[in-house]
């Protein structure tokens, strides 16, 4: 059994930063609103924000997550059940829960209203997309994935979960820079993600065999 230590597995360098960002998207929301915050993020372009947010909402996508997890399989501390279940439940059930969200909201994505607008940015090559806008795919995705990678750090690179919230955070910014979601979705995607991951993690720790998740031998 695992021991249940699973406390001390909790990256406060990711969750830190992740529940200030909650206080102060909700916030900005409330305050602001979707349109005010959508047009500010998709209007503030540059060419070379372009390119950018091209590639960090790449951060989202499956084939990345996917492949960057069974990466890790080819270092002999990961190459065990142990991760393997990990790894797939606290990434995969999250995603089941926003897709199922995703079916039950069926929201318009911000094309639907704003394809209109003079002001819109949006190059040729990005994707149109049009339904099922909330909550953010990508933006779940990616906070997942990083706070799954967070909880595997050793104590020695821990602080790495700062850089792991900042890219998952730059996702969720990429989403509304590139017109594909509101501000709310890629928030509501956020959480998710973290708390449903954190959940699978804890509870996960409490029942599977093969060592603490928390010991050198299955941590980055």
């Amino acid at each position: 059994m695992l021991q249940s230590r699973y406390k001390a597995s909790i990256n406060w360098f990711f969750i830190v930063p992740f529940i200030g960002w909650l206080v102060l998207g909700m916030a900005l929301y409330l305050h602001y609103g979707s349109k005010y915050l959508f047009e500010k993020i998709n209007t503030a372009h540059s060419p070379a924000l372009d390119t950018l947010m091209y590639y960090a909402t790449m951060m989202g996508e499956a084939y990345v997550i996917v492949g960057v997890l069974l990466g890790l399989m080819l270092l002999k501390r990961f190459r065990n059940g142990t991760y393997l279940t990990l790894a797939v439940v606290c990434n995969v059930v999250p995603m089941l829960i926003l897709q199922g969200l995703k079916s039950y909201f069926d929201r318009p994505r911000p094309l639907n209203y704003f394809s209109t607008a003079p002001w819109l940015h949006r190059l040729d090559h990005w994707p149109e997309l049009y339904g099922r806008s909330f909550p953010s795919g990508h933006s779940e995705g990616a906070f997942a994935f990083f706070c799954f990678l967070s909880l595997l750090l050793s104590a020695k690179y821990r602080t790495l979960g700062l850089l792991f919230f900042a890219l998952a955070l730059c996702v969720c910014y990429s989403r509304v820079y590139l017109t594909a979601h509101f501000f709310e979705d890629t928030y509501a995607g956020s959480f998710i993600g973290v708390v449903v991951c954190t959940v699978c993690f804890v509870v996960l720790q409490r029942f599977l065999k093969q060592g603490n998740i928390a010991d050198n031998s299955t941590t980055l």
